[in-house]
This record gives structure tokens, sequence and C-alpha cells, in this order.
């Protein structure tokens, strides 16, 4: 297929590329740019376009058999940032994109969705079905955004859901601002395996590569099975306990010890996830990490590129930083829009 990516110079955009390209798509990419620049590893080297995804048009799609949606603000922080920004990229900007993509006949949406739409859930393990309680404007977004897909599907059009675990692992577009990877960051440079929360809430996460494996194996997909479907997209025995997580991270990074920031309390996001569909339905799908390899590859990937604890407080790794220096320097409005060319 002649596949769209939006999003694809960011943390999952970079890896799925590859992805892509190794399973014999012809990839695009499209991205607005916030974070060139902050390469931890080299980019993967595509035909891309600078666009803001408010602004595509059916034209912009012409010839396009399938998109992968990534684009968006990419977290709780920079979503809290400005809730209404937030809903007007995540959400209408998503959404836009989708009606122009089936003008333009495009035949497949594959758009990243997030388990965080689950939001608070305590000790059940939840599947497609469960009732959704996000706790913020980053997850009250993506339950918009499917519901809106889900009135576009049909006629040719055939939108998929991927609820994505918490991500972790590495990427050429690193992304200090996950937990295992932020946990593995700080045993490292600092000796803390530093918490910032009380340890108790559950998560589901999973590694960035599996994220990509299970798009590619949505593409491969028959339409009929992946049509106006949401996945979850995990592996089940991968829910953990922050806790838990910390102190896999500690017994990784030897002379590390446990520790909590200042105010650390209890997490608003508590959930546990089924991931029984997506491995019953699309066999295609062989996710290959766990956390406990994850947290291996981080520490060899951070000793190998010599990661300090200024590239941890640093905008270079840090949406939300990175977002705030573009705004101070006034090359963003505040809407978000470059000013400059």
């Amino acid at each position: 297929m002649r596949v769209l990516v939006t999003g694809n110079s960011g943390y999952v955009g970079q890896v799925l590329v590859p992805l892509l390209l190794d399973a014999g798509h012809e990839v695009r990419g499209l991205d607005t740019g916030f974070f060139e620049g902050g390469q931890f590893l080299p980019a993967p080297s595509i035909e891309q376009r600078a666009l803001d995804i408010r602004d595509i048009k059916p034209e912009h799609l012409e010839g396009i058999d399938a998109i992968v949606f990534l684009a968006a603000l990419s977290n709780d922080a920079l979503g809290d940032l400005d809730p209404a920004l937030t809903h007007q990229i995540n959400g209408d900007a998503t959404v836009n994109c989708a009606r122009a993509a089936k003008e333009a006949g495009v035949k497949r949406f594959v758009f990243s969705s997030s388990c965080s739409l689950y939001g608070k859930s305590g000790d059940d393990i939840l599947t497609e079905d469960a009732v959704m309680n996000p706790q913020t404007p980053y997850g009250e977004s993506k339950i918009n955004v499917e519901r809106k897909l889900m009135e576009l599907a049909g006629d040719g059009f055939s939108p998929t859901y991927m609820r994505n675990a918490t991500a972790y692992g590495v990427s050429p577009s690193l992304r200090i601002d996950l937990v295992v990877n932020n946990l593995t960051g700080y045993a490292l440079t600092t000796g803390e395996v530093r918490l910032q929360s009380d340890g108790t809430p559950w998560r589901p996460l999973v590694h960035v590569e599996d994220i990509g494996r299970a798009m590619v194996a949505v593409l491969d997909a028959p339409v009929e099975v992946i049509h106006n479907q949401a996945f979850n997209v995990g592996i089940t025995e991968e829910n953990y306990r922050i806790r838990e997580v910390a102190e896999m991270v500690a017994k990784a990074v030897e002379g590390s010890e446990l520790g909590f920031a200042d105010g650390a309390g209890p997490d608003k996001r508590d959930y546990r996830v089924n991931f029984d569909k997506i491995k019953r339905e699309l066999p295609g799908f062989k996710p290959q990490w766990t956390v406990e390899k994850g947290i291996v590859q981080l520490r060899e990937a951070y000793l190998a590129e010599g990661l300090t604890r200024e590239d941890l407080l640093s905008e270079r790794y840090l949406r939300i930083k990175t977002i705030l220096r573009h705004k101070a320097e006034d090359r963003l409005d505040g809407g978000l829009r470059w000013t400059t060319g």
C-alpha cells in the first residue's frame, strides 16, 4: 500500500516507518516539525511534507491507500497546557483529516488512540467494551475522535482504533516523559529510581516497536477484521503497578535505589487492560518485548549515547519543555502555529 504516516517524526512514527518499509509498503510522512532537532538516534529517511494537521485537505491525500494517524499533542502535560487546544488539535483536526481522507478515496484509517481513555478503574481488567472514564483532556480527546470516526465508517472507508498501552522503549525520537523511559534514565544518571506517584496505580505497558507491529498487522489484515474496530494494543501479562516497574529498574541498574519525588501521591490514572482481542483477531501481531527486556534495552542505549542528568532535565527529550521554549522564543503563537516559515 501507499501509506501516509502523520506525526512520522515523533516517538512512535520513527519506529513505525522502518517496520512499514520492511513490510513492503510505500511510506510518506506528514509532520509539523515541533520536535525537529531533538534526535536521540538518526531518523529514518522518507518523503515528508511539513504541514499542520489542521490544514490537511483532500488534495494532500490523493493516491494514498491508508493513513496511520499518529499526530497529536502527545501526552497529558501537553494536553493540560490548553485543554481547548488539545480538543482542537487531537480532536477536531483528526476528524477533519478523516473526512478529507474519505473524500480523497483513502480506504483505511488507522487511528492511534490510547488506553488512557479508560482512565480510572482500579483492579478490574478492561476489554474494549469497558466503560470509559478519562481523567485528562488527552484521554477525552481520544474518545471523541473514536466516536466521530465511527460515524464516518462505511462506503469504502474503514477506520480502526488502536488503544495503545503506555509506551516505552528506544526510539530515534526519544521521549523521557514516559514512565519506564524516565525511571530508567534517572536510575542510570542519578542513582535514584524516582517515582512521581506513590507507586500504587496499575498501568498496562507496551514497547514502542510492538505498537508499530500492531499497526502493520492492521494494514495486513482483511478489511472485514479491522473495519470500525477498536483494539487494545499490548499484552495482558504486562499490566504492572508503577512501583513494580520501579523495582525492575532498580534491579537492572546496578547501584540505584528506589525514591519518591517531593509531593509524590496517588496518580488519578489507574487501570488494567485485557489484550485478548488483538491476540485473537490479529494473528499477524506478534509482540516481541517485555518491560524487563525493555529496561535493559534503554539502559544500554542510554549508556551508549552518553545520556546525562542534564539531558533528562532539558527540553530535548521532553515534549512540554520543547513547546514552551518555542512559545517563549515567539516561534509558536498561542494556537501552536508557527510564526515563521
